[in-house]
């Protein structure tokens, strides 16, 4: 038997019969058991119909996965679905091998199956989990959970709290709608749900205490739905993007704008009054604005008159600092979609995978493409590097979103340091994984390609990724 087979086998048996992994967690280890199987929530609320979902270890979202920074980790995934799947541990720079990219990085994990993912995490900070195989169903079901990576110097706060955010499409009865895949929606701006939950519910409101400063960890975990969130009352710091800790600043107007897959840490003084609540609201999309949940303020007493007086800096995580000098200069153009007039955007070149040429259709063909080449699906064996860089170089990405959509573009295995924005320079020294590209957009961003591998770029929004909007970057 193969090492894998063994291991397989190994964790099949400790799966079968171990606790379940907070226990594990709960003894103070990095090891971690997950099984994916179907199960059923109450996505829209006690007074509403059970969902039937699919889940880590029985609930939505999965178990909240505690690691500490630097010190190896181990985590066995069995799969209980009846199809393949692997888990992408999302912003974390792990080993090529351990990314689960099916084919690109490993094997599928089959029905039946188990699949050990080792890597000893170097950043500390606010990830995520969540399959990449078959993504856009097996996410839209309700597998993902979080991943907290804890500094060895946490920020001073009262409380820390997660609040990953998905949406659902859900039937009158609450099972989920069927139609993943929908073509017209690939071509435009993805499988938006009808139903938004916190923590795997709708929520009405999070209890608060007049005077507590909190560190809140916001996750994007919807295939498709682009947020814009407003704390009434409220004046919310950032301190950290997609897990890498940036200069604390209030955006602007207040607003925290993430799309799928990012995650954005803020810091939040409750200034409010005792006993009064105060909305959270997301309004991205013009006219179809909606309460995410409130912030329940009890009626006890501040417990402190003024916010404290502490720094608000998380200790930085050890990236390279690219040489913007020396660095490699790449344009990466975001081509297709539908556009007005119902027509999809042509990308005038040959595709990969024997896609069609010039303009693309709605007959099963790509809808998306980055220059002139569209990769379908969920990544796979051969799959051709766009560009290939030498360990070690620094690189810069221009990417140019021409299309009429927006993109969260992810690169696996590496942060991103944020440059510009339309010839505007980007501030706060923010560093992301997942960089949200509006419509005509040019961002430039850059990194050192210092992990090796084939990495997976690609749209988070799983439709247009499934559609086409994905190529890798090879680190030899």
């Amino acid at each position: 038997m193969s090492r894998r087979g063994f291991l397989q086998a190994g964790a099949g048996l400790l799966l079968a019969a171990g606790p379940p992994s907070s226990l594990l967690h709960a003894a103070g280890s990095n090891e971690y058991r997950i099984v994916a199987a179907p199960a059923h929530a109450r996505l829209a609320g006690p007074d509403h119909a059970e969902t039937g979902v699919w889940t880590y270890d029985g609930t939505v979202p999965g178990p909240l996965v505690r690691l500490r920074q630097g010190e190896p980790a181990r985590l066995v995934v069995e799969n209980r679905l009846t199809q393949e799947t692997t888990v992408h541990w999302h912003g974390v720079r792990l080993p090529n091998a351990m990314d689960g990219v099916p084919g690109l990085t490993q094997p599928p994990i089959w029905s039946g199956e188990s699949f050990v993912y080792e890597f000893t995490p170097p950043d500390a900070g606010t990830f995520w989990y969540h399959p990449h195989a078959n993504s856009l169903e097996q996410l839209g079901r309700g597998l993902a959970g979080a991943m907290i990576v804890e500094e060895r110097d946490p920020v001073a706060v009262d409380r820390d709290l997660l609040w990953l955010l998905a949406d659902w499409r859900l039937r009158e009865t609450g099972e989920i709608a069927s139609g993943f895949g929908n073509r017209m929606e690939a071509a435009m701006s993805g499988r938006v749900g009808n139903t938004v939950t916190l923590n795997g519910h709708a929520s009405e409101g999070e209890p608060v205490r007049a005077g507590e400063r909190v560190r809140l960890r916001l996750i994007n975990g919807s295939l498709a739905r682009i947020m814009s969130l407003r704390f009434e009352g409220h004046k919310p710091v950032i301190v950290a993007i997609d897990g890498q800790p940036c200069e604390p600043y209030e955006p602007d107007g207040g607003r925290i704008l993430f799309g799928p897959a990012m995650r954005i840490d803020v810091v939040l003084d409750m200034q409010g009054e005792p006993g009064r609540r105060y909305e959270v609201v997301d309004n991205f999309y013009d006219g179809l604005s909606y309460r995410l949940t409130q912030l329940a303020y009890d009626q006890q007493p501040p417990i402190r008159e003024h916010p404290l007086d502490a720094s608000l800096d998380l200790p930085r995580n050890p990236l390279s600092e690219p040489d913007l000098g020396t660095a490699e200069r790449h344009d990466l153009t975001l081509q297709g979609g539908m556009m007005g007039g119902g027509m999809m955007a042509g990308t005038g070149g040959m595709m990969s995978g024997g896609l069609m040429q010039g303009m693309m259709g709605m007959g099963g063909g790509p809808a998306w493409a980055i220059n002139g080449m569209s990769m379908t699906g969920d990544g796979h064996a051969g799959m051709a590097p766009a560009l290939t860089f030498q360990r070690g170089r620094s690189v810069v990405l221009i990417l140019r979103n021409q299309t009429a959509w927006w993109h969260p573009m992810h690169l696996h295995g590496h942060s991103m340091r944020m440059l510009s924005r339309n010839g505007t320079p980007v501030p706060h020294r923010q560093w992301q994984d997942t960089v949200l590209t509006a419509p005509k957009d040019v961002v430039e961003v850059a990194f050192v390609a210092d992990n090796p591998g084939d990495w997976m770029l690609h749209c988070h929004v799983m439709d247009h990724q499934m559609t086409g909007m994905m190529t890798v970057l090879r680190v030899t």
